[in-house]
């Protein structure tokens, strides 16, 4: 019994090693021990761990490509499933999103609010947005009020100049934070560093 245990993970892991991985990581989402020494192991057999994004990840762990792994949303601190389901909704509402509004604007405030997106930012999961992570951070209250007060309007049936504003909202002339504490920031939400050493 032991043999065919030990046999059907390995025959796996030999033959179909990216899809063994996503579901091992997958498996230990909530063991930050476990997942860093999972990504040494797939990064040693030449699977690429990519960070969580918000325009791609779902929940768990998934292959995006025959040898890369994007990072599931829920081994992200501070967000929970209901905020998770709310950004994959408003993904697909809004056809992925292009800037922070878009994002403030397509998925629920009281299931992604302020904290869950501070986290998203400091793991990297907003970098698709092609904005140093230090000015989504700056833009974030202003992002969140318009986004609010244009759903409050919509909610009534009413249209308003929010709508305009929403989308030209701009980022701050601002840069990027230091190496040392966009690492450090990655650590406090996922466990580990992703993007660097």
């Amino acid at each position: 019994a032991y043999a065919m245990i030990s046999y059907r993970p390995a025959y796996l892991k030999a033959n179909y090693p990216a899809e063994f991985m996503t579901a091992l990581l997958t498996s230990e989402k909530d063991n930050t021990d476990k997942i860093v020494e999972y990504i040494d192991e797939a990064e040693r057999m030449g699977i690429k761990i990519l960070p969580p994004d918000v325009n791609e990840s779902f929940a768990n762990f998934t292959m995006v490509g025959e040898d890369t792994i994007r990072f599931g949303l829920s081994a992200v601190k501070n967000v929970g499933q209901g905020a998770i389901e709310s950004i994959i909704e408003g993904r697909e509402i809004c056809e992925g999103f292009k800037a922070l509004p878009d994002f403030c604007e397509c998925t629920d405030s009281r299931l992604v609010n302020k904290w869950v997106i501070e986290s998203l930012i400091k793991c990297g999961a907003l970098d698709s947005l092609n904005l140093r992570r230090s000015k989504i951070m700056a833009m974030l209250p202003d992002a969140m009020d318009t986004a609010d007060k244009l759903n409050k309007e919509k909610s009534k049936g009413q249209m308003t100049l929010f709508e305009d504003m929403s989308a030209s909202c701009q980022a701050p002339d601002i840069k990027e934070w230091p190496e040392s504490q966009l690492l450090n920031f990655e650590k406090e939400i996922l466990g580990f560093y992703i993007t660097g050493h």
